[in-house]
């Protein structure tokens, strides 16, 4: 899946109109959360200090 440049703006624009400006950080924050914990999930890996044992 190829995005030009005017994809990527739109998608931008879509994002301020939906979240606004001063939400936008925390979705982003939130997304690359997820993102980074079903990846670790594909992996069998685990992000959590509960689940790694003493250190």
């Amino acid at each position: 899946m190829n995005l030009g440049m005017g994809e990527i703006v739109l998608l931008i624009v879509l994002a301020l109109v939906l979240f606004g400006a001063k939400r936008l950080p925390e979705v982003g924050r939130a997304a690359g959360n997820a993102i980074r914990e079903f990846k670790a999930a594909l992996d069998g890996k685990s992000n959590n200090k509960e689940d790694k044992g003493p250190s």
